[in-house]
């Protein structure tokens, strides 16, 4: 027999706030520094092989990003980007560290629905001192009754922290816009994954719709009440 649902993770950016449009705007801002260099779709191309190669040095986040831009400025103009370049995509980082945040429709009131009847943990990966950062600045901090800040998200990593939980994997639910980093991994932990799409879809984070009872998809928080109650 099922576990009742008894905790819910939510994944941060792009789930609950803005987070990949910001990433697009500075990579299109870089483009334009080096358009002198490279065409737009082969230098796009440059910085994904970039970003892949350089994840188990750098992990996730604004840091890893900045540097793989740097190391692609550096490969298309065969070593001979000017200074004022990388100063300025060294900016556009910093910029990017600092943006505002913003939340997305229905967040607030989604996650305030689910507060009082389950155990509510945010489950993210990226720099911890930014995440740490965005997180406060939500004003959803308090709502949520733990916060897992990990390097990676992989089954083994959601056994161990739905484990630690009110209902283990069986009665938790992970919801988020990554279908590699939120869902799969989440079911083959052995709970509910709950895919909610965003309009940026980083290519590193594509994967194949899991064919299993425990998925669920909704076109965004708004419908995550229902589907609580209708699983839980």
């Amino acid at each position: 027999m099922a576990r009742k649902l008894l905790t819910i993770g939510f994944d941060a950016d792009d789930t609950l706030w803005h987070n990949e449009r910001f990433f697009a705007l500075t990579q299109e801002r870089v483009a334009a520094l080096l358009a002198d260099y490279a065409e737009r779709d082969h230098l796009d191309a440059r910085l994904l092989e970039a970003e892949r190669r350089n994840l188990g040095h750098y992990g996730f986040g604004v840091k890893g990003f900045v540097l793989s831009m740097i190391e692609t400025a550096v490969e298309v103009t065969e070593g001979r980007v000017p200074g004022h370049v990388v100063g300025q995509i060294l900016e556009a980082g910093q910029e990017l560290l600092a943006h505002p945040l913003e939340l997305l429709p229905h967040a607030r009131e989604a996650v305030e629905a689910v507060a009082d009847s389950h155990h509510l943990l945010l489950i993210t990966k990226g720099d911890l001192l930014h995440q740490e950062r965005k997180l406060a600045q939500s004003g959803l901090g308090e709502l949520f009754d733990g916060v897992e800040i990990v390097s990676d998200k992989t089954s083994a990593v959601y056994a161990d922290i739905f484990g630690r939980s009110p209902g283990g994997p069986e009665g938790a639910m992970m919801i988020g816009n990554s279908m590699k980093s939120d869902v799969v991994p989440a079911i083959e932990s052995g709970s509910w994954g709950v895919f909610v799409p965003h309009e940026h879809e980083w290519a590193l984070e594509r994967a194949a719709v899991p064919e299993t009872p425990r998925y669920r998809e909704i076109p965004d928080l708004g419908a995550l009440p229902a589907l609580v109650e209708s699983i839980g």
